[in-house]
């Protein structure tokens, strides 16, 4: 039994015997049906039966046979053996029409499974669009078929796929190409620049001992995939001005379906007669589900390259050198990438690649104060006091909390003593200066390199080029005015917007923002008030030794601990929550504004998204910094929450500064590894489920655009939260790295498996995103930069006011007993005394909540602050030496910030945004254009007024004897 597998609809395999064959005649009929009456027609002429005629048919036979089989019989002998004849012919007809049909569909996939070309295998496929074909899709069919018709009228040319070949038997796919006349005419209308002239200059790139970086270079045809030339606009006018070899080959697959989108995103998908101006673009028929996507095709599968020689096989190489996890120590190819996705996704690679890149010296420094501070373990004289049985052991500490929480030794607390020291340092000091000078070193070589970049990739004026041609529809569709630029004296679309409904709507943006602001501030205001209800019964769990349960880890177990890890990891939790409901809020208030460009949109959405994000990530970092125990009072005179019984909190006797630590590392690192897992497993669970059935049938029946269209959409934002992760995580490491400085180590780790996991989605999961252009990294460069200068504030504040540096130097040069440099009798120097007897009684622990060795000769508790102790003529009032470390914290900051920011303007006043070298190259591409486009009008006016006399010009054949006219007008000064 020979065999034949395929899958069309709802058929089922076929199975074939050798011994069945078919002939073009049965009993004296053609394979022609009439679907009216169900009978086979007479031959009137030979014709060969062919596959398009089976696969037209097949349907026609199968009604035919139904309609044979439920009508009505005579009772005439010669009647029912005559039909049971036709029965038999038509069965047979229909198993040759389906084996066919299978047969043509196994014989075209196996063809262009791999293509990316229409089925004449010349024309390119520039864009796919999809649909299901609806039975209750009336309207759905009407607006396809006129939008199809305009974007035929308009030039492009489509193929349309029908449902029995695709996997699902659902889904029809219409390919569309882009034929010359239409992509000279767009890329003249988008300005897009075309190579005119290879460029001359040469490249004094190399750096002394560039053999060095040999192990982490890519192949040169890897990282240069095409000559650099000197590029221009395109002017359809003067298409023979340009290097064009090959018109199929001129302008690259990413430049090809960026010119398709932008005239899918402004066809009408009704008459022009109808006067609908909002009835137009892709994006609607999306929305409104007339399409189920629309997207380019890969010109490959990732893992093996294309079959077609004319496939470039960017991707399977992309794959090879760029996405794969063991390349993470070798250099992105950024050309290729810019060529394959765009300057859009390129300039984030590059960026992302820059910023691990600087990344390595902010690690190598933050660890280098880590084990500072680790090394200096034995010179920590205050924690030694700490542990100390005749210091710590002797000095007994006021309640942490009200009824629930008794006295307690100060040696307690040794262990996070020990911790606090590997991060609160002198290093933690230099460490938060270098960061200042690092980050603005970061932004201002990214501004060199975003130079070189903008040149190399033809964007150095693309703004002012190109903002008006980056409209979008949906700006576009609302205009109902006109009105003349004054710069450009062109009439140009307006929103046509009275004030009133300006105002209003910015209101109520504006309101929809803060209001969930305010919803983050009320849940970080909700988890203080966990933490100190939480507080108070860890503190009575755990007022017996901690050892007695737990030999290894219970020393470490406090209830500060606890308290700050649990409200860390609800917090987190709460962060994610908001995040999710956050986006939608933020995408549908900067819909409603309706901005004109899409530059202004992301804009606005970014400045909306990071305001919010900021407040969701570092506010509770900015509570645990600068409020967490400034605002507690004193026994007998508490400060409380809003009013309410509980107590404000205290810092951990080690310093507050572990305790944001401990915050920063459990928000930073679960934000971190949530978003990889989250960024690689999604898309890769959705993409195997999306494709579980295709992988039942042979890799002949999964065509390319099927492959594609089984992956998950980038969408328009894809970038915009790629951008926002690493934003937010480059706030972590900056505005609060004094508290942390392994911060930048951890990010380290992150960033270079996040180069990968990107590339890796982006090349395996993602459909192909459109192309598109960026010349900067947008308003994110703005949020940098203001990130920058804020950063420089919070880590003298941090060192000031949160870390025990400056009341530890005060002592040791002002307060020190003996006059020594040293720090003994620091600890018992900045603990303040109190009468126990004058507690009021609700501040007072309850009987069971003391300790067994607390008994009532105890007459004094301690806690930490600089105040007279009772008796005194100021009693309880602050001390001169509190005086005196404030005023030294409000100098540290001053100062601190004034050589940060000295140093921040120095550097970058020495460091140009703008090499030297780039400038000089686009003045001479400036120049060489417009030398050219002289030289070409001469020569093109000398050609024809020369025809127009009927004379030879001798001078080109003279000075180029050898040359075309097009090498002549290309090459000649």
């Amino acid at each position: 039994m020979h065999r034949i597998t395929g899958r069309a609809g709802g058929d089922s395999l076929i199975e074939m015997s050798p011994t069945d064959s078919f002939n073009d005649d049965v009993n004296g009929y053609h394979q022609h049906v009439s679907s009216s009456t169900g009978s086979l027609q007479p031959e009137q002429s030979p014709s060969p039966l062919t596959p398009d005629v089976c696969v037209e048919t097949c349907d026609s036979l199968n009604t035919s046979l139904a309609s044979l089989a439920q009508s009505e019989h005579s009772d005439s002998p010669q009647h029912e053996s005559d039909t049971l004849e036709r029965i038999e012919t038509l069965t047979g007809w229909r198993k040759r029409a389906q084996f066919l049909k299978f047969r043509s569909r196994i014989d075209k996939q196996q063809h262009s499974k791999d293509s990316v070309f229409f089925r004449d295998g010349v024309r390119r496929i520039d864009f796919v669009l999809s649909y299901l074909d609806d039975k209750d899709g009336e309207r759905k069919q009407e607006r396809r078929k006129m939008y199809e018709a305009n974007l035929v009228n308009v030039g492009l040319e489509l193929e349309t796929e029908d449902k029995s070949e695709s996997d699902d038997g659902k889904t029809y796919f219409v390919k569309i190409h882009a034929p010359w006349e239409v992509l000279a005419t767009y890329a003249d209308v988008l300005k897009i620049k075309v190579p005119f002239k290879v460029n001359d200059i040469p490249d004094n790139g190399d750096m002394p001992m560039n053999w060095l970086s040999t192990p982490f270079r890519l192949p040169e045809h890897i990282m240069h995939p095409e000559p650099d030339y000197f590029t221009a606009p395109f002017d359809k006018s003067k298409s023979d001005f340009f290097l064009i070899d090959d018109k199929a080959t001129f302008f690259p697959p990413s430049v090809r379906n960026r010119i398709v989108y932008y005239i899918l995103s402004r066809c009408s998908y009704f008459k022009d007669e109808c006067g609908v101006k909002d009835k137009k673009g892709i994006k609607r028929l999306l929305n409104n589900c007339t399409y189920t996507a629309a997207f380019p095709l890969h010109d490959c599968r990732y893992w093996t390259k294309a079959k077609d020689a004319n496939c470039e096989s960017e991707r399977y190489h992309l794959h090879k050198h760029w996405a794969r996890f063991l390349c993470f120590y070798k250099e992105q190819p950024l050309n290729l990438i810019r060529k394959y996705y765009g300057e859009k996704i390129g300039i984030y690679f590059a960026w992302l690649g820059f910023y691990t890149e600087m990344l390595l010296f902010a690690a190598i420094v933050g660890t280098l104060c880590f084990v500072y501070g680790f090394l200096t373990f034995d010179d920590n004289q205050w924690s030694k006091d700490i542990c100390s049985a005749e210091i710590g052991g002797n000095i007994v500490m006021c309640p942490l909390c009200d009824k629930k929480c008794g006295y307690w030794k100060l040696n307690s607390t040794c262990n996070s003593s020990w911790q606090s020291h590997l991060f609160d340092n002198v290093g933690t000091v230099f460490f938060a200066i270098f960061m200042a000078i690092w980050v603005t070193l970061f932004l201002e070589f990214w501004k060199r390199r975003q130079a070189r970049l903008e040149y190399e990739w033809d964007l150095v004026d693309f703004e002012e080029e190109q903002q008006q041609l980056q409209l979008r529809p949906e700006y576009e569709t609302k205009c109902t005015n006109r009105k003349l630029n004054r710069i450009t004296q062109e009439m140009e679309l307006v929103l046509n917007r009275t004030p009133t409904d300006l105002m209003g709507k910015l209101l109520l943006c504006w309101a929809t923002v803060t209001l969930w602001i305010s919803l983050i501030i009320a849940c970080i205001i909700g988890v203080i008030a966990y933490r100190l209800a939480v507080y108070a019964a860890f503190a009575s769990i755990m007022k017996d030794n901690p050892t007695t349960n737990l030999q290894v880890v219970g020393p470490y177990i406090t209830p500060q601990l606890a308290t700050s890890v649990t409200a860390s990891c609800i917090n987190f939790v709460i962060i994610m929550i908001l995040n999710l409901m956050y986006e939608r809020v933020a995408v549908w208030i900067t819909d409603m504004e309706i901005p004109k460009t899409h530059l202004e949109y992301e804009n606005k959405l970014t400045v909306k998204m990071f305001l919010f994000q900021f407040v969701n990530y570092y506010s509770s970092c900015f509570y645990v910094a600068f409020f967490k125990g400034k605002f507690v009072g004193y026994p007998g005179n508490y400060a409380y929450m809003f009013g309410s019984t509980l107590r404000n909190e205290e810092c951990d006797p080690g310093g507050c500064l572990i305790e944001l630590t401990t915050q920063l590392v459990i928000v930073m690192t679960g934000k971190q590894v949530w978003g990889n897992i989250q960024e690689a497993l999604v898309p890769w669970m959705m993409n195997w489920w999306g494709s579980r059935k295709a992988r039942n049938h042979p890799e002949s029946l999964y065509s390319r655009w099927e492959q594609d269209h089984d992956l998950q959409g980038f969408g328009q934002l894809g970038l915009f939260y790629e951008y926002l992760e690493m934003v937010i995580q480059f706030g972590f490491i900056t505005l609060f790295v004094a508290s942390f400085p392994l911060a930048p180590l951890l990010a380290l780790i992150n960033n270079i498996i996040e180069v990968r996991v990107d590339a890796w989605k982006l090349t395996t999961q993602f459909r192909r995103p459109v192309a598109a252009k960026a010349h900067s990294i947008g308003a994110w460069e703005e949020i940098l930069n203001g990130m920058a200068v804020l950063s420089v504030v919070t880590n003298a504040f941090i060192v000031a006011f949160t870390s025990d540096m400056i009341p530890r130097l005060v002592y040791m040069y002002a307060y020190q007993p003996d006059g020594e440099l040293n720090m003994k009798g620091y600890i018992s120097n900045s603990l303040s005394s109190f009468n126990i007897s004058v507690i009021p009684v609700e501040n007072r622990p309850d009987d069971d909540e003391n300790p067994s060795w607390f008994n009532n000769s105890i007459d004094t508790c301690r806690y930490r602050d600089y105040r007279y102790p009772s008796g005194h003529e100021k009693q309880y009032s602050h001390t001169m030496q509190f005086w005196h470390i404030l005023a030294a914290k409000l100098a540290f900051i001053i100062i601190m910030e004034h050589v940060a920011f000295l140093v921040k303007f120095f550097v970058a006043w020495m460091i140009p945004d703008v090499p030297s070298e780039v400038r000089a190259r686009v003045k001479r591409e400036r120049y060489l254009v417009q030398e050219y486009l002289h030289n070409y009008e001469v020569e093109k006016l000398k050609i024809q007024l020369s025809q127009n006399v009927n004379e030879e010009c001798n001078c080109s054949p003279m000075i180029y004897p050898c040359l075309t006219k097009h090498e002549v007008l290309s090459e000649c000064l």
